[in-house]
């Protein structure tokens, strides 16, 4: 490809997708609020810009291809924070790649989307929203913006509905939700080369043995993951303590289903990590 934008790329997963956006196409642009972490590709261009603006974000879209959109606030906040990035920022996204005819936007959705599902009841992708928190629905209102992008203006969508993606699994919840690094990338990947996606929802979830969520009706994608949590589990069972009635524990959305509305719910992950 010519061109390819991402958004979010001073944050922990935007970091990590840098080098692999770069070698799909001739051109990475990159932006954040923040600055790079790391030196610039040999074919990326950073540029500092506010989600919330789309005097800043629009101009960054022309000539592109794809946009893969990972700037956010990546946490429950009151609804008035999230707003601006969260929300608004995704509608800057979708419209302007409409304006500038893109062919795709690969959007990083979250669990939280359906985070007050059961873990038991084994979801798919066309499972109905359910979400959590503020920040889940955001992650609602963005996949259906994507949606009525598709079926309105053809502007395809892959929405990735990531759990917990980190170098190792930190919990024993992670057993079930992890998504490595090496998967990630993968999965990024595969969103962007399958030739016709129209609208898709997929679950950003590594090999796990106990996931509690199924990619069944997306193989067109071809994403298979290499990594299994279950290689942790003989150190991180140990540290659960099972309660049925714990929300964090029965639903896939961990303790964001059961933090109060605005408040901090990766707060309560580190608590599970013992961090």
């Amino acid at each position: 490809m010519k061109k390819i934008v991402l958004t979010g790329a001073a944050g922990n997963l935007g970091h990590e997708l840098r080098a692999t956006l770069a070698s799909m196409a001739a051109e990475l642009v990159s932006t954040d609020i923040a600055e790079p972490r790391s030196e610039l590709l040999a074919n990326e261009t950073w540029v500092k810009a506010d989600l919330a603006e789309m005097d800043q974000i629009a101009p960054l879209l022309e000539g592109a291809e794809m946009v893969v959109h990972f700037g956010a606030i990546v946490d429950e906040k009151p609804f008035e924070e999230l707003l601006g990035p969260n929300y608004i920022g995704a509608y800057n996204i979708w419209e302007a790649a409409h304006r500038h005819g893109l062919r795709r936007v690969v959007y990083a959705s979250s669990i939280h989307a359906v985070g007050l599902c059961e873990n038991n009841r084994g979801i798919d992708t066309d499972e109905p929203h359910r979400p959590d928190t503020f920040y889940g629905l955001a992650k609602c209102f963005a996949e259906d913006m994507g949606r009525m992008y598709w079926e309105k203006r053809g502007l395809e969508a892959v929405c990735l509905r990531i759990f917990s993606c980190t170098p190792e699994p930190q919990n024993a919840r992670a057993l079930g939700s992890w998504l490595s690094y090496r998967d990630l990338r993968q999965l990024v990947t595969r969103a962007i080369e399958t030739p016709t996606v129209g609208f898709t929802v997929a679950y950003g979830v590594s090999a796990n043995d106990r996931a509690p969520v199924s990619n069944a009706r997306v193989g067109f994608l071809g994403y298979k993951p290499q990594d299994n949590a279950e290689d942790w589990a003989e150190t991180l069972l140990p540290q659960a303590r099972p309660d049925p009635a714990d929300l964090a524990q029965t639903r896939v959305g961990g303790p964001f289903a059961t933090v109060a509305l605005g408040e901090s719910g990766v707060a309560g992950i580190k608590a599970l990590s013992g961090k």
